[in-house]
């Protein structure tokens, strides 16, 4: 009997009648087809004049192609997208033959039927990009020069807003293919040339991606003042459109300020271009972090070991991590070691200036501890054990940290001493007070940000019926005895 049951159970199985097939997955979408999408979302876009639309999400469906690129996918894209017509055309097929191998590419030399008569300027633009973005990831930089200057030209012949979003990028790969040809001051001339323009013509994408471009140009050459002089007097948008130009921007200021000993500044900016900056940017990240340990070992702080071991940063910053247990020690003997033994780290990450600023910092922590540690020592014993050169030297080094209030003793000229005073109670002072008040500071302005993130722009939203007459005088009256009782309340105040 429980044989019959289990062949009756099995026998639909075997049959395939009864048994559950796994639900197939959705198709893989071509290349072309993804292609395909991105021209009628922007021909969408266009025609509604939505430019966030072009700089969010058609960028993004750009962005998802770029792995996937290949050289005769381009080719058949533009032989059936842009008319014989076009100069572009011509320049873009070249610029692909040159690029890959000919007779691949000659396959597709017989799909001119169908191609238009005429096409859209983003069109043509999303066109360049894609092929300049092509040769940028093919690592052919020289070509990429040349075609991404031809793509800039081409774009100042149009002042189109649906153009904003698309000239940007341009002009990131416009910069990026020159700083990696070593020709990036051939073109500040040029880009500040761009900014002006953007200015004027209110395409605040365009002054957000420049502004940054030319501050990374500065800075690149190590043209700190000149750097300082345009982001005191260029000209920004109050609302930033995009939060990856906000944390760049961020960055290159917190830079900036670092040089000119503006270290509290330094860390504010880049706790906020940290805080800011997407997961997946690990280099942006990782550079931030790196710049961010060295400020606050400038500013006296030692960072935590969980912010120097974070999870996928932990190897670039293991030298941050032993220059931090360096200064911390107070033992100048091993700072020089580890300062030489990552030289060329620091010259690689251009942190090299700011790390032979922290030998006071050292020096400074080393006298804190003896401080600590002895109630009276000579100056000789001092000098022996920071690794001074000289007890003159030392005596001035210390003479110098009392005044700046980072010791708390006295020196004995005629004696050789140092005599520490006694250790006042924390609570006496008014430290606690601006630790809190920093505290506060920075939860005001963590709130005051996401407020401002919470904003919209007029009409970017769906638009709220139009009131009647009446509803705009109650609206009125309302808002009239709202401010007369502020008044009040400020009077009492």
């Amino acid at each position: 009997m429980g044989k019959e049951v289990a062949m009756e159970v099995d026998a639909p199985t075997q049959n395939g009648n009864a048994a559950k097939e796994e639900p197939a997955g959705p198709a893989p979408v071509s290349v072309e087809a993804q292609l395909e999408s991105c021209l009628k979302l922007l021909d969408r876009a266009v025609r509604a004049k939505d430019t966030r639309l072009i700089a969010g999400r058609l960028l993004r469906q750009i962005a998802t192609l770029r792995s996937n690129l290949t050289a005769e996918v381009l080719f058949a894209f533009i032989e059936q997208t842009l008319p014989q017509s076009f100069s572009a055309r011509e320049t873009l097929l070249n610029v692909l033959h040159q690029a890959a191998q000919v007779t691949t590419l000659k396959k597709h030399a017989q799909l001119d039927e169908d191609t238009p008569t005429s096409v859209l300027p983003e069109v043509e633009l999303v066109a360049y990009l894609l092929v300049v973005t092509f040769l940028i990831d093919q690592k052919q930089f020289p070509k990429a020069k040349e075609l991404s200057t031809q793509a800039v030209a081409r774009l100042g012949e149009f002042n189109r807003r649906t153009l904003d979003g698309l000239g940007s990028r341009i002009y990131f790969y416009y910069s990026w293919a020159h700083e990696q040809t070593d020709t990036l001051a051939d073109i500040r001339g040029k880009l500040l040339a761009l900014h002006r323009t953007a200015v004027l013509r209110h395409d605040e994408l365009g002054q957000e991606m420049l502004i940054n471009l030319l501050l990374r140009n500065y800075l690149h050459y190590n043209l700190y003042d000149q750097a300082e002089k345009l982001r005191a007097k260029a000209q920004r948008p109050e609302n930033p459109r995009s939060s990856q130009q906000l944390c760049r921007y961020l960055f290159y200021l917190a830079r900036i300020q670092a040089i000119q000993l503006d270290y509290t500044g330094a860390k504010d900016n880049l706790q906020q271009a940290a805080r800011k900056a997407p997961v997946i940017a690990v280099g942006f990240r990782t550079t931030v972090a790196k710049w961010l340990v060295l400020v606050r070992l400038l500013l006296g702080e030692i960072p935590e070991r969980i912010d120097l071991t974070q999870p996928g940063l932990s190897a670039a910053l293991h030298p941050y991590f032993c220059l931090t247990l360096a200064v911390r020690s107070g033992d100048l003997s091993a700072f020089r070691a580890v300062a030489q033994q990552h030289e060329a780290v620091w010259a690689k990450d251009r942190v090299a200036n700011l790390v032979v600023r922290l030998r006071h910092n050292v020096i400074r922590a080393g006298l804190r501890r003896i401080n600590l540690a002895y109630w009276r020592i000579s100056l000789a014993d001092i000098a022996s054990k920071l690794g001074l050169s000289s007890v003159e030297d030392t005596e001035c080094i210390v003479a110098k940290a009392i005044r700046d209030g980072g010791i708390d003793a006295e020196i004995d000229h005629e004696k050789g001493w140092v005599t520490s005073r006694a250790t006042p109670d924390v609570y006496t002072t008014a430290e606690p007070q601006a630790d809190f008040h920093e505290r506060i500071a920075f939860c005001l302005d963590l709130h005051n940000e996401a407020v401002k993130a919470m904003r919209f722009e007029p009409n970017s939203q769906q638009k709220a019926p139009l009131e009647n007459a009446d509803t705009a005088r109650e609206r009125v009256k309302l808002e009239e005895e709202a401010a007369k009782a502020a008044a009040e309340d400020d009077a009492d105040f």
